[in-house]
């Protein structure tokens, strides 16, 4: 039998354990695992495009575990009342091969995502930071908010969509959640009036698209730009010139996937950038001067989902009465008779009579 997470397990636990908790429990895993980076199997991920979108897999494994996600990206979906981004994965044991655990990664993909933004403005953004423009209210903007709020400490949020509803859904949402009585959230006129006197800036847009979200005019020194939208060819919220900036600190989870699907799409193959495993391990500084404006690339990175996969399969195991499993791989008497074992045995013709 192999362990299962469905959405309501990934509630369960998340409420059991807090949100913001959850996340921070979340970046230190992801931590240790870009701590042992060299362990690691990399590739960038297998992403089949269509005109309205992309379905990608993304697999990882450290020669103990091996897990893989898969992931679609479909903005015009909400349209249609569904959502832009889906996601499940699996764990398995690479000793046997056989699945450990089957999850839904859907909201687990939001939650590690604001973990990652979190740990990696832990080691980019100014220590005393304490406001942060966020640009794009869509799904994944209240992680991001709660995630920046109780593991960071920022206190001032602004906030700016194209969409009013967006941001009256992320200030109602930010208001019911717990924990956040100190939180001031303000709505802004632009994201040029976001970004005023921010000590980090988030964008999290959705488009598939060349876009420009951010100019060089609204950079300050000092600053630290979360980029997490571009995530796909053809699909960056930076203008290129950001990236040319005198003092520019750019750091990427791992640049051969980045040079295709990051705000570096945009420039030439030599430009220079910095893997976070070499700021988590030591070997670069992540922040060399107070007016270094770094920029955190983020695409995701199969990493974290691998470590969040094996958080999850943890804590899963340490909560047996809420375990569920599905026989998702037979149980056999003899492994050599798949046949008998199974569809040609007497359990199936006893199940058919019946």
């Amino acid at each position: 039998m192999v362990s299962y997470i469905g959405v309501s397990d990934i509630e369960r636990l998340v409420r059991r354990v807090g949100t913001a908790e959850f996340m921070g429990a979340l970046a230190r895993e992801i931590e240790a695992d870009y701590q042992r980076w060299p362990a690691f199997e990399k590739s960038v991920r297998l992403a089949s495009h269509s005109a309205v979108g992309v379905i990608e897999l993304m697999p990882a494994s450290d020669g103990q575990l091996y897990s893989f996600k898969y992931v679609n990206g479909h903005p015009k979906n909400t349209r249609d009342g569904l959502l832009t981004v889906t996601a499940f994965g699996v764990l398995a044991d690479v000793t046997t091969g056989y699945p450990l655990l089957v999850s839904e990664l859907t909201v687990t993909t939001a939650l590690r995502t604001a973990a990652m933004s979190v740990l990696a403005a832990h080691h980019l953004a100014r220590p005393e930071s304490a406001t942060m423009a966020l640009i794009g209210c869509g799904a994944q903007a209240e992680f991001q908010a709660i995630a920046f709020h109780s593991l960071l400490g920022v206190r001032d949020l602004r906030i700016f969509d194209v969409d009013s509803l967006a941001m009256a859904k992320l200030e109602r949402n930010l208001g019911a959640a717990a924990g956040l009585g100190d939180l001031r959230v303000t709505r802004a006129n632009s994201t040029a009036d976001a970004c005023r006197g921010a000590d980090i800036v988030t964008t999290v847009t959705a488009d598939k698209r060349n876009a420009v979200i951010l100019t060089p005019d609204m950079i300050e020194p000092g600053m630290h730009l979360n980029a997490v939208g571009g995530d796909c060819p053809g699909k960056t919220e930076l203008h290129p010139e950001i990236l040319l900036l005198p003092g520019t600190h750019v750091v990427v989870e791992y640049e051969p996937q980045s040079r295709i699907e990051g705000e570096i799409q945009q420039m030439p193959a030599g430009f220079p950038v910095t893997e976070f495993a070499d700021i988590v391990t030591g070997k670069v500084a992540g922040r060399r001067s107070r007016n270094d404006i770094t920029i955190f690339d983020s695409v995701g990175f199969a990493l974290e989902d691998y470590a969040a996969l094996r958080y999850l399969h943890r804590l899963i195991q340490e909560d047996p009465h809420g375990r569920r499993e599905i026989d998702l791989v037979p149980v056999l008497r003899d492994p050599k008779d798949l046949f008998g074992g199974t569809v040609g045995g007497v359990r199936s013709r006893m199940r058919a009579a019946v």
